[in-house]
């Protein structure tokens, strides 16, 4: 399994590299993986060393994706690195909270410049060699590309935009056997939105209106992941899972009084 997950540096994007490298081990198949994030630190270096210790091969790549030129770098670094490529993982993301009409042309600019025109910038480059192995993409997008958020800046907009490319991906690459797939996160424990749950109170808030009752980890959007880049998904493409644990779903469960009937 020769993967690139981009944003793979921490949180859901360590999580997928980690998670991919296993289920490969498991099937009997050496795991090749570029850890991709915009600047080396840590967490990006332990991964490396956790998919070595596991006996599978890992590189670290770094690059900011808002830049033209960093995507195709990235895909063919890992390409020669691994001599083809089986899976890419999409992850890399960034957010600037506030109201739309507060934006500058700056803001909106680079929040599409990574959420957005990298993603595709990553798939273009890839495409060549997916289409070679015959393999999958898994886009990571989020339950507020498919629900408007107020005050989330360009966030939606970007990742509703992310997940129609995706999906429109989807359909032009399944005549050549290249899956393309899209996990879309809901409220979810990472590195980002650290400061959100280290407030206790907030914390058991936002709990208490998920159906599940617990916050999201970024192991549970990698399962998804791992499964939509690997062979248990083979027929599985143009898809857009939430995974939130249900909490999108139970919009008109607030609504105030409970429904009846009349016979």
């Amino acid at each position: 399994m020769r993967a690139l997950v981009s944003g793979g540096s921490s949180g859901i994007g360590a999580s997928a590299c980690m998670r991919i490298a296993e289920a490969a081990l498991a099937r009997g198949v050496q795991p090749r993986i570029a850890v991709c994030g915009h600047a080396p630190n840590d967490t990006q270096k332990e991964v490396v060393r956790s998919i070595e210790a596991m006996g599978g091969v890992a590189i670290s790549l770094c690059g900011d994706l808002g830049k033209d030129e960093v995507p195709s770098q990235l895909v063919a670094t890992a390409v020669a690195e691994f001599g083809g490529l089986d899976a890419l993982v999409a992850n890399a993301g960034i957010a600037s909270p506030g109201k739309i009409c507060d934006l500058t042309l700056a803001d909106w600019d680079d929040m599409f410049s990574v959420n957005l025109r990298g993603a595709w910038l990553l798939a273009k480059a890839s495409y060549p060699h997916l289409r070679e192995s015959g393999g999958a993409a898994c886009f990571t997008s989020s339950m507020s590309g498919q629900i408007p958020h107020a005050g989330s800046g360009a966030y939606s907009p970007t990742k509703a935009a992310l997940t129609m490319l995706a999906q429109t991906l989807a359909l032009e690459w399944a005549p050549e056997g290249i899956r393309v797939n899209v996990v879309s996160p809901g409220m979810t424990h990472t590195p980002m939105s650290e400061k959100i749950y280290a407030d206790p109170q907030l914390k058991k808030a936002r709990e208490a209106i998920i159906p599940l009752g617990r916050i999201g980890q970024p192991i549970d959007i990698a399962n998804v992941i791992e499964f939509l880049v690997s062979p248990l998904s083979g027929y599985v493409t143009g898809q857009d899972i939430c995974v939130d644990g249900g909490f999108s779903k139970s919009i008109l469960n607030h609504i105030p009084g409970r429904p009846g009937s009349k016979s």
